[in-house]
């Protein structure tokens, strides 16, 4: 039978959990004070980089003895960077619930080899038990599971009193839920996500607290340039005053304070979770109605405000063999492309197949809002199309 087809479109089909849309309003005018073709530590590009510091301090409300450095490399490169530079002090929890944090337990245990270390995983849609975590460990972890769709409900379980650093990977998590800065020791995130930035620019966020690791630990392995963070014994403070390690891309820096901007212009922080909350809650208002559907994150206390990641549950669909499932929600999510009302929904190749709703603060709920039903027009409608093979 024919699906009837919705009859509201999302204004702006894009909901790509990274590169993710920009700011309601862009254009490339917003780019025009760049400062291109410049060196960047001439006094304009040294005072832009300085702009977007402090702009991140003032939208994402860190605290005034936390440094903020612009890093490269992007997410990957500020959390490799930290990892490389303090660990290896004290022994390490690595906590992994998703692809991201699986990579960091494999950067620990085969290219940092560091033997006292315990890696407690779980499996896509939960959390391993966070309070098993031993507060005089190091411990790694995702604030968001951008790929599963999980966060960390609160930072309760990191202990005030804490003889080990917290590595608080939040790419997917910054300016959109509330970071409790004084459990965080290690910040990292992406200029691509929340706030729609342009990516290969990592931020790292450091307490007093790692600068005190960095300033009185020396790790046994050598470090390339682009992760020495000190010298002499000493931070760097250039680094997070804007006198970046390598070349920053000017381009990016001024779509990064164009973003930051934006951001106060809807209420600072608070408006930007605001806003990922109302996505969610449209996603959340449409998957209860509907027994199709259902969300990854298991516990509703960890579900994203920001990666919604939802799988199939029909029947029909579950009996199916796993290939099978997975060619199903790719034909899905390749439906709603065709369409033009959602472009890459698909969910990450490592993780269960489904699709991946982008929430974050750059997307309208009203948007979200006329996506719902095309998804369910693109199931029932590749459903059809397998009934009709077999």
């Amino acid at each position: 039978m024919t699906q009837t087809i919705p009859g509201l479109r999302p204004v702006n089909p894009q909901f790509s959990s990274g590169p993710c849309a920009k700011r309601p309003g862009w254009t490339p005018d917003a780019l025009k004070n760049a400062a291109l073709g410049r060196s960047h530590r001439a006094k304009l590009g040294k005072t832009r980089l300085k702009r977007a510091i402090d702009l991140t301090r003032e939208v994402l409300q860190v605290p005034a003895d936390y440094r903020i450095g612009i890093v490269p490399a992007s997410d990957t490169g500020a959390y490799e960077m930290a990892m490389w530079t303090m660990l290896g002090a004290r022994p390490v929890d690595c906590l992994a619930w998703e692809s991201f944090g699986e990579g960091w337990v494999a950067d620990v245990v085969k290219q940092l080899k560091l033997k006292d270390i315990r890696v407690m995983k779980a499996p896509y849609g939960a959390l391993p038990d966070l309070n098993a975590v031993n507060p005089d460990h190091d411990v790694l972890f995702t604030w968001n599971g951008t790929t599963s769709g999980v966060r960390v409900p609160h930072a309760d379980w990191i202990k005030a009193d804490r003889k080990g650093l917290t590595f608080c990977d939040a790419t997917s998590a910054a300016f959109a839920q509330d970071l409790d800065w004084s459990k965080l020791d290690v910040t990292t995130y992406s200029w691509q996500k929340v706030l729609g930035g342009e990516a290969a620019h990592g931020m790292l966020i450091l307490s007093p607290r790692a600068v005190e690791r960095l300033e009185s630990y020396t790790p046994s392995w050598p470090l390339p340039k682009i992760f020495r963070l000190t010298s002499g014994g000493k931070l760097i403070e250039g680094i997070f005053e804007g006198e970046t390690i390598n070349t920053p891309s000017m381009l990016c820096v001024e779509d990064y304070i164009d973003a930051l901007e934006w951001a106060k212009t809807v209420g600072g922080l608070h408006g930007l979770v605001a806003r990922c909350d109302a996505n969610a809650k449209a996603v959340a208002d449409f998957v209860a109605a509907k027994p199709f559907l259902a969300f990854l994150a298991q516990d509703p206390a960890t579900r994203s405000n920001t990666s919604v990641c939802l799988n199939f549950v029909d029947p029909a669909i579950a009996a199916l063999t796993a290939d099978a499932q997975a060619g199903f929600a790719k034909n899905v999510a390749s439906l709603l492309e065709k369409e033009g009302v959602g472009l890459d929904l698909g969910s990450y190749r490592d993780a269960p197949p489904g699709l991946r709703i982008w929430c974050g603060a750059t997307v309208e709920t009203r948007d979200v809002a006329a996506l719902m039903p095309w998804i369910e027009w693109a199931f029932e409608s590749a459903k059809a199309a397998l009934v009709k093979a077999a």
